[in-house]
């Protein structure tokens, strides 16, 4: 009988997240909802976090776009939103819409349900066709909130639909939203985006993931870049790790050309793209 139940409320929990992807395909979200929160959103942002919007020229203003970011904080969906003026769409992990509340708040938002174990193809199918339309989807290509100070590592997934789909990918970065809250408190610390010009790739009808992940090292390359930028560490573990080995390890007339050439030097290190890549991505 305990597992009859079980099998229901899974039944029913997978139909009801079902029913949220097919909102946000065929409805959109809820523009009395949508469009008051971001008249009341903006303005606070700006007032009390002093939120400073770098490279807001760069997005367009129609067609499909796929805007990826580093995410720090629950509030990046809401800050990025901000960029355009238009809806955006953006996955959220399906333990958010267990409450029927804040399910329908996010899904009215913009918000469709992932399971984030599963590697989940429906979701994956609803963020292609919203692209297909004409829309926005936010990416967050860590996959979770990163806490450390620097980048984690990607996922492939954002390269695997921009070649799916042939949209351009803008790289973004945001800093500061980590320091926002403490508990239930709202601290007023300093937010900042900065957003790089967008990436065009090829569309191709099966991606490969060799070519998947070389596109998204492409985009977090430049994602990367943005949030240098801010002031923000560069290095993930391991760069940071390849930094920190000892300077005995390193031949002295190679240390002297490292001092004297330090663009080259990076770019034999690759910590970074060349001078050409990061030009384009500013």
């Amino acid at each position: 009988m305990d597992r009859a139940i079980d099998h229901a409320a899974s039944d029913q929990g997978s139909v009801s997240l079902d029913g949220f992807r097919e909102r946000s395909l065929n409805r959109g979200v809820n523009p009395i909802l949508y469009w008051t929160l971001r008249a009341l959103f903006v303005p606070f942002f700006l007032i009390y976090f002093r939120m400073q919007r770098i490279g807001r020229e760069h997005l367009p203003r129609h067609g499909a776009l796929i805007l990826a970011s580093n995410h720090r904080s629950f509030l990046d969906p809401f800050v990025i939103g901000t960029l355009v003026r238009r809806p955006v769409y953006y996955m959220a992990k399906r333990e958010l819409f267990e409450k029927r509340w804040q399910a329908w708040l996010l899904n009215g938002l913009g918000a469709f349900p992932v399971d984030r174990g599963a590697g989940d193809e429906a979701a994956m199918d609803t963020a292609r066709a919203i692209l297909a339309r004409g829309d926005c989807v936010v990416v967050f290509p860590e996959g979770t909130r990163i806490r450390s100070r620097g980048l984690a590592s990607p996922r492939r997934g954002v390269g695997r639909l921009a070649l799916q789909t042939g949209a351009p990918v803008a790289p973004i970065a945001v800093f500061g939203t980590d320091q926002v809250r403490r508990g239930w408190r709202i601290r007023p610390r300093k937010v900042r985006l900065r957003v790089g010009a967008p990436l065009e790739f090829p569309s191709v009808e099966q991606s490969s993931p060799a070519a998947a992940a070389a596109v998204t090292e492409r985009v977090w390359a430049c994602v990367s870049l943005q949030w240098a930028w801010l002031g923000g560490e560069r290095a993930a573990e391991g760069q940071r790790e390849q930094a920190q080995r000892p300077r005995e390890t390193i031949p002295r007339r190679r240390r002297v050309h490292q001092r004297l050439f330090p663009a080259q030097r990076r770019i034999q290190a690759h910590d970074e793209p060349p001078a050409r890549e990061e030009i384009r991505a500013a």
